[in-house]
């Protein structure tokens, strides 16, 4: 599959916060979750992540054409966050994130631990997540009387 990753700027700030606009906007609609859905973040609090000094955001191309993006947090210990990473509809179901995931876990090899949430009630994610060796930490977040956010974390031994 031809996925690659290209390290964004601020540049590409406007463009990463249209696209995560079209891909989380299903997501709001379905559970109104007008707090914290991506969809409804502003350019400048995406422009503010990426003027964190542990934060890279990557957009995501599959083909010719940049179909979503990741954003990487580095924390302490050589542990990562995922948040948040996405795809736009038309593209989604393709395979593509499975690919993502793989080229940042090859890109970050140091990772002792990858931590994510998304959303409980939608079970394809979940399984995405699963599949990808993820494993529920047992901590779920209450949004509202449509959503819950859940929690992961995947482990890695120490390599070197």
């Amino acid at each position: 599959m031809e996925i690659s990753l290209k390290k964004s700027g601020l540049n590409q700030a406007s463009f990463i916060h249209e696209m995560q606009i079209k891909a989380f906007m299903p997501l709001l609609e379905k559970y109104q979750d007008y707090e914290t859905s991506p969809a409804n973040e502003t350019v400048d609090r995406i422009i503010s992540r990426m003027n964190q000094p542990f934060t890279d955001y990557y957009l995501i191309r599959y083909k010719e054409v940049y179909v979503g993006a990741i954003r990487i947090v580095r924390k302490d210990n050589f542990v990562y966050r995922v948040s948040p990473i996405f795809i736009l509809p038309d593209y989604q179901g393709r395979g593509i994130a499975q690919q993502v995931f793989a080229l940042i876990e090859e890109k970050h090899q140091d990772a002792r631990m990858w931590e994510l949430n998304t959303i409980l009630q939608e079970e394809s994610n979940c399984y995405l997540y699963e599949k990808l060796g993820y494993k529920k930490t047992g901590k779920i977040q209450e949004i509202n009387d449509k959503i819950s956010i859940v929690y992961y974390e995947k482990h890695f031994q120490r390599r070197r």
